[in-house]
């Protein structure tokens, strides 16, 4: 049985944030599970450092993208809203190319607060990030 409370075609998630950080850095959300929410991310001009790796601030808004979304799409149909608290990250495996997938899972789902952790892993399935977001979930008006 699944999590989410709003369901939405892979394509209708994707539209609602192309025209921002997500589609900028192209964040594509690619598989909604019954207690997860996937995504990927290229690894290229857009998301690295000035070296040549994989920025961390891109893993970050990787998670932050993934995990919001799937905050949001637990909550009820009643105008509630999900906005982040705080967000942790190890980043453990240097990128240069390619492309990382991110999962987002719960650990808590409150009344007032959501907690997810994201696993990043690059094409053979190795962690290269490991985060944590909190959200505050707050009553629509």
């Amino acid at each position: 049985m699944s999590i989410f409370r709003k369901h939405f075609e892979l394509a209708a998630i994707e539209a609602r944030g192309a025209q921002t950080m997500q589609g900028t850095l192209g964040i594509r959300i690619t598989e909604v599970g019954d207690d997860f929410l996937r995504g990927t991310m290229p690894v290229d001009h857009r998301t690295q450092q000035p070296f040549g790796l994989l920025h961390g601030g891109a893993s970050v808004a990787l998670a932050e993208t993934l995990g919001s979304m799937a905050g949001w799409m637990v909550l009820p149909d009643d105008g509630s809203r999900v906005v982040g608290v705080e967000i942790n990250a190890n980043h453990l495996k240097a990128m240069r190319e390619g492309e990382v997938v991110g999962t987002a899972r719960p650990l808590h789902l409150g009344r007032s607060t959501q907690v997810w952790e994201i696993r990043i892993t690059d094409g053979a399935d190795a962690l290269v990030c490991i985060s944590r977001l909190t959200l505050a979930v707050v009553a629509g008006r």
